[in-house]
């Protein structure tokens, strides 16, 4: 399902899974208690991505104190440092643009000054935030409403959804922050791709959302 978008392969799968639930003997007690292994070890596989991925992050920037280091200035060449500057310190560019206001909200685009460090954290703090939120609604439908069928679907969904992240296209499978992977990012699509603006770093924007604000403007570190 190459080149389709993430929503309606999702789709598929749900639809698929529904089905392939229906046949499934819950009430068998290894049965369930696969199909909650199955789910815990989804979500710690994805923990562990992103737990690599904060990693590689963070080395950037450790990477890049060690370079102003005086002992880095004499073992390496100029040509040498050259080289592992401009591989390595990519990650400490500033990077600027205008984050739309929420849709239906009444306020102003937001005009956001931060580093691709900073940028990349931020990122990862909402995926983590998100990832916990939905086990902790698994959870409470799991424990308390005794849904069952539901584990089969987040055991494939948030897993997919995680390999499919920029993140991780990044910083584990090492893609070329390029052309969609370009920072920053628009926010994923709703159905059949549509949501609302993402940010923009067209200069006629950021010199508006400049001029709109009047004591300065986002400043993320």
């Amino acid at each position: 399902m190459a080149g389709l978008n993430p929503q309606i392969t999702n789709l598929v799968i749900i639809l698929g899974m529904m089905q392939v639930s229906k046949k499934v003997p819950f009430d068998d007690p290894q049965v369930l208690f696969g199909v909650r292994l199955l789910y815990v070890v989804s979500n710690l596989i994805i923990g562990g991505i992103y737990l690599y991925v904060q990693m590689q992050i963070n080395k950037k920037k450790g990477t890049s104190k060690i370079m102003k280091h005086a002992k880095y200035q004499h073992e390496y060449s100029v040509d040498e440092r050259d080289l592992l500057t401009a591989s390595l310190l990519p990650d400490m560019k500033t990077i600027q643009y205008v984050e739309p206001a929420p849709m239906g909200s009444t306020e102003e685009p937001k005009l956001v000054t931060t580093t691709i460090h900073s940028y990349d954290l931020q990122q990862l703090k909402s995926l983590w935030k998100s990832q916990l939120m939905g086990v902790g609604m698994m959870g409470v439908m799991h424990v308390y409403f005794k849904y069952t069928n539901p584990l089969l679907i987040q055991s494939i969904i948030p897993l997919k959804g995680a390999f499919e992240g920029n993140l991780v296209k990044i910083h584990l499978f090492g893609q070329a922050a390029t052309g969609d992977l370009a920072r920053p990012w628009k926010a994923a699509g709703g159905f059949m791709g549509m949501g609302g603006d993402g940010p923009k770093t067209d200069k006629k924007s950021i010199e508006q959302a400049q001029k709109a604000r009047s004591g300065g403007g986002a400043k993320e570190e």
